[in-house]
Order: C-alpha cells, then sequence, then structure tokens
C-alpha cells in the first residue's frame, strides 16, 4: 500500500466535539488499524480500548466487512430506497430483527444514532396521531442522558453543555426524570447497583403534573454511556416500563451503545429482560465501517402506522438518502454473519467477570472515586481539581495514548468499552496502563 503524505495543515476539518485549537497545537493522527490496534502517523501501536467511539466490537479491518463492502461497491454503490429497493436492504432489515426482542421486528434504517433516535421520536409522534391520540406530544427525557446532537436528541438528552448554546429553539413540550448516579449509595458498585429502582416512581410526578393523555413517549438509555456510564439501579428498568404500559406511553430503549454485544447479548433489553416499544441503533449495527443506524419498532407500532394510510399513500413521511445504503448494508450482513460465527455476544459474557475484576482493581488509586462495570463497559470516576474540571481526566487520555492505550473520557469520568475480541491479557494491559498514568499523575 504506498503510503499517504503527510499532512501539514489542519485548519480546514472543524473537528466535532473536539477542542480544535487545542488538538490541532498537539494533534494525535490514527493512519491505520487492525484488530485490537491502531497505528499512529509516527508509527506507533496503540491498543484501542475505546472500539474507536463504542462502535467497533467486532475489532478493526476484519476480511468479511472488508470484502463484502469491497463487493458491493463494485456491484452496486448507491441505490434510492424511496419508492424503490435493494435485495441488502431487505436482508440486512431481516437479520437484524432476528436479534431484537420478541415483536420488535420491523427496521427503519438511518445513519447515525442521532438519526436514529430522531427517527424513533417522530415515530412515537406518528404512532399516536395514527390511533387518534394526536395531542400525545409531549416526550421525556432523563438528565444526564445523551440521545445524538438533533434537537430532538438535544432535547430529551440531559447533558448541559450539548443543550445550552441552543436551548433558545429545543423542542418545547419535553420533560426530564432524575438520573440515577448517587455515589453516596452506590460508589463501587459491581454490576447494577442495588439502591435507585424508586427514582422510576418520578415518571408518575411527571404524569401527574402534564396528564398520561398528553406524553407521547419516554425515551432513555439502558446504560447510560456517553455521560460517563451510569448502569441503572436494579429494578429501575422495569420499573419504568410497568408505568409506561399503565398509562400508555411508548418505552424507546437508545441502544446506540449497548446493542450488539457490549453487554454480552445482542441488546441490553435482552440482558436486563425489559422490551421496550421502540429501540435505537447504530455504531456496531456494521461494526461501524460504514456509517449506518436503525430503529427497531414493534409489530404493534409499525402496523397502526402504516395500516393508518390511505391506500398507496406515504404512511410516514421521514426518510434520508442514504437509508440502507447498499455499501452499510453489506457491512451490516457481513457484521451480524460474523458476530454468530465467532459467538462474540457469548464471548463478552464470558470475558466480563475478568473485565469486572480487572477495573476494579483501580479502586484506591490515586484520585479515584468511583469505579462501575456492567458487561465490557466501565466508567472510573476521578476527583475534579479544584477550578478546572475534566483536565485530570484529559491529561491521563493524552498521557495513555502516548503510553500505547486509547481510552475515552468525558468531564472527569474514564471510560473503557474496547472491541469483544478483546484479550484477558490486553484487558490487564488496558488497566495497568491507567493504574501507571494514575500514579504520575497530579
Amino acid at each position: 500500500m504506498t503510503s499517504r503524505p503527510v499532512i501539514d495543515d489542519l485548519s480546514s476539518f472543524w473537528m466535532p466535539f473536539t477542542a480544535n485549537r487545542q488538538f490541532k497545537a498537539a494533534p494525535r493522527l490514527l493512519e491505520s488499524a487492525r484488530g485490537m490496534y491502531y497505528r499512529t502517523s509516527d508509527g506507533r501501536e496503540v491498543l484501542d480500548g475505546s472500539a474507536g467511539l463504542w462502535c467497533v466490537n467486532a475489532g478493526h479491518a476484519r476480511e468479511e466487512i472488508v470484502a463484502a463492502i469491497a463487493q458491493q461497491a463494485a456491484t452496486l454503490d448507491f441505490a434510492p430506497t424511496f419508492q424503490m429497493g435493494h435485495p441488502l436492504a431487505f436482508e440486512a432489515a431481516s437479520k437484524i430483527a432476528e436479534i431484537m426482542p420478541a415483536g420488535l421486528d420491523r427496521v427503519f434504517f438511518t445513519n447515525s444514532g442521532s438519526e436514529s433516535v430522531d427517527t424513533a421520536l417522530k415515530i412515537a409522534l406518528a404512532y399516536h396521531r395514527a390511533r387518534g391520540e394526536g395531542q400525545r406530544t409531549k416526550l421525556i427525557g432523563r438528565e444526564r442522558g445523551y440521545h445524538g446532537v438533533g434537537f430532538g436528541g438535544i432535547s430529551v438528552g440531559g447533558i448541559s453543555a450539548n443543550r445550552k448554546a441552543f436551548s433558545g429553539q429545543l423542542l418545547p413540550a419535553v420533560d426530564h426524570l432524575p438520573h440515577t448516579h448517587n455515589l453516596e449509595h452506590n460508589a463501587f458498585s459491581k454490576g447494577q447497583p442495588a439502591w435507585g429502582a424508586h427514582l422510576a416512581d418520578d415518571l408518575e410526578r411527571i404524569v401527574a403534573l402534564h396528564d398520561a393523555s398528553t406524553i407521547a413517549a419516554v425515551i432513555v438509555e439502558p446504560v447510560a454511556g456517553s455521560t460517563g456510564v451510569l448502569v441503572p439501579p436494579q429494578g429501575y428498568l422495569q420499573r419504568l416500563r410497568d408505568i409506561c404500559t399503565k398509562h400508555g406511553i411508548l418505552l424507546i430503549f437508545d441502544e446506540v451503545i449497548t446493542g450488539f454485544g457490549r453487554l454480552g447479548k445482542a441488546t441490553a433489553s435482552e440482558y436486563f429482560g425489559v422490551t421496550p416499544d421502540i429501540l435505537t441503533m447504530a455504531k456496531a449495527i456494521n461494526n461501524a465501517a460504514v456509517p449506518m443506524g436503525g430503529v427497531a419498532a414493534s409489530r404493534t407500532v409499525h402496523d397502526t402506522i402504516v395500516n393508518s394510510g390511505a391506500p398507496g399513500a406515504i404512511e410516514l413521511f421521514h426518510g434520508y438518502t442514504y437509508s440502507a445504503h447498499p455499501l452499510a448494508a453489506a457491512a451490516a450482513i457481513a457484521t451480524q454473519d460474523l458476530y454468530r460465527r465467532e459467538g462474540l455476544f457469548e464471548r463478552a459474557h464470558a470475558l466480563a467477570p475478568k473485565f469486572e475484576a480487572a477495573v476494579h482493581a483501580l479502586r484506591g488509586e490515586k484520585h479515584v472515586k468511583d469505579v462501575r462495570n456492567l458487561g465490557l463497559v466501565a466508567g472510573v470516576e476521578l476527583e475534579s481539581r479544584d477550578g478546572a474540571p475534566g483536565a485530570r481526566a484529559y491529561e491521563v487520555f493524552v498521557k495513555c495514548f502516548e503510553a500505547g492505550v486509547l481510552i475515552r473520557f468525558t468531564g472527569d469520568i474514564l471510560a473503557f468499552s474496547p472491541p469483544l475480541i478483546v484479550s484477558e491479557e490486553e484487558i490487564a494491559r488496558l488497566f495497568g496502563t491507567v493504574r501507571d498514568v494514575l500514579a504520575t499523575v497530579q
């Protein structure tokens, strides 16, 4: 392979969710990847402790996925899915429907998690309108929730930094549940914390305030990822399900991070034994090889919308140019086959106890004030520096990268979500590097 020239001018690319001036003064550039490792522009090998951005669950540059994309690009590079179709769109939807929770077997394709969330919110509103309850327009999110960056997603989301610059134009009919993070009761929990199921009961207060007849849907991440890995208390999600069912409110699980093996099951819904009405997905749907997302809706939701229209009429005025893009669909089919063939969900389940032990071994290390985990995802919360929140975690992130390990951070929380092919030795290296770096950070 011919090497690309060194890029001297970094100014043209306006980087997302990045301190652009800081980054471009000391850039960290990744040039290739294979398996569990990235390779940097200066030739260093870096262990991927975050599956890219929570998304490369099968590891990098898997031959089956690469071949599927290449073949599809040479066969059918693009086909519209507005009033047209192509076979891989239907095949990909069927494969994904097979591993969704029972009954959630109608799949609408998008191109990202953000688009999946806005699509799910639209589907919820369309469902109630189709069944004659168009006054159900309110959407309930949760504090500290992350649901992408569309106006719908940041409206139901609960991370203030994502909302404040756009606060004048957020969706008006939105309320929020309280978050479940409480270090007084749940610090250093292994798996689901015992305290906090009662926090779901705040939904009853919101229902009493607005009246159930005005509420369309509740949306939560089963495990809140981007805010710093918040694991749901035991019984919490089931209580939300029960309250939503009681009041005729749709329950949406945002599984953009938890879908496709992160918790050792196909979905967090399967792991927790709680089935939503609508489920969003993206990231690991096709190992992040080509942008793709999706929404799985229950047969009831789908059929209510589709059967309400006049014959020959479009039932849902929504979609994207690249919905079920042929290359993305080919990658999804190859990825789903690979997950099944290699038993990667089961592998993640088997590795989870070792992952848990390794991350909780950081308890007592310098600056660590909490460790939490579930499946192959974990968060380590650090004490913040006075007057400089986030600075300590950023320094750990940079020093880990310099030591050959890529991790994530948000605020002063370190986040870990390696590809499901990670070995026990690589788990030990991941957290061993973090331990060594923490000892050097002031």
